[in-house]
């Protein structure tokens, strides 16, 4: 870990104009301790637009481009001589945030990744990379405080009940199913090792897929995509005679923002991959 500067920290965010990009935009412009430097977006017919205009946020001097590797050339290059990095946020889409944060990462920009989507194999790949190359980068399946404290409790709880099953909520515009974040809580689950969900009947599914995705642990996984939605988390645990349920509620994407501001604040100091917002903030 190595120390950072006091000077704002320089931010890019690419998916600027989406539901959590924009929520991300107006936070930096907001926040004394970073400076937004370059917003990223697909939409080319708001390529040049000033991003406070689009957004109706604080104003600023930077505007929309649909060049992902040119902004980010550009900006390393601005701060190469700097004593701090800048930091990319990244809320895109499951089939370019692999690329995406390879390469900040080739280009010294820190990568904070909210885009769900990367596998395993991908997120050993950025690890390996991120050390190399000596860049902190954060792979972050949810940035919510609550989010991470359901999944510390859920850990705990694991040493205690055999039989688990999580069903995760979001709106039906989420690409990926299950969420990072549902795949990040049964991971930690399973961190205490041991086979979950024995069979005490021989099951048939007259309906395929009903009784969930199964990990290799047992656990199974349901998701659920409906309008109306955010994102919501159940931990179901059962044992003789009793049933613990652990729940956690997200109504609005502004809770998302106080850990997006540590992730920024925080993965400065790192030269290597992080995965997951307790990392940084226990």
């Amino acid at each position: 870990m190595i120390e950072n500067s006091k000077k704002p920290i320089p931010v890019l965010v690419s998916g600027a104009l989406g539901r959590m990009g924009s929520e991300v935009v107006n936070t930096v412009l907001n926040s004394k301790d970073c400076e937004l430097v370059a917003a990223i977006d697909i939409n080319e017919k708001n390529n040049g637009s000033n991003i406070s205009e689009l957004l109706k946020v604080k104003n600023c001097d930077v505007f929309v481009s649909n060049d992902f590797e040119g902004t980010l050339c550009s900006v390393s290059q601005n701060y190469r001589n700097e004593n701090i990095k800048p930091v990319l946020v990244d809320f895109t889409h499951p089939d370019s945030v692999y690329e995406n944060t390879r390469s900040a990462i080739a280009y010294g920009v820190s990568p904070v990744v909210g885009t769900t989507g990367l596998s395993p194999s991908q997120i050993q790949d950025l690890s390996v990379f991120a050390q190399k190359a000596s860049v902190g980068c954060a792979i972050i399946p949810n940035f919510s405080v609550g989010m991470v404290l359901l999944q510390q409790a859920a850990s705990v709880a694991a040493r205690f009940y055999d039989n688990i099953e999580l069903i995760e909520m979001h709106h039906n515009q989420k690409a990926d199913s299950p969420s990072g974040t549902c795949i990040k809580t049964a991971e930690m689950i399973e961190e205490y090792p041991k086979k979950f969900n024995q069979n005490l009947v021989k099951e048939s599914e007259l309906l395929k897929g009903v009784r969930g995705g199964l990990r290799d642990s047992g656990i199974n996984i349901h998701s659920v995509r409906l309008p109306g939605l955010l994102a919501h988390q159940l931990v179901i645990m059962g044992s003789q005679g009793e049933t613990y349920t652990i729940k956690h509620d997200t109504i609005d994407r502004k809770a998302y923002m106080p850990g997006v501001l540590q992730a920024i604040k925080k993965i400065g100091n790192y030269e290597t991959l992080v995965y997951g917002l307790e990392k940084l903030i226990f």
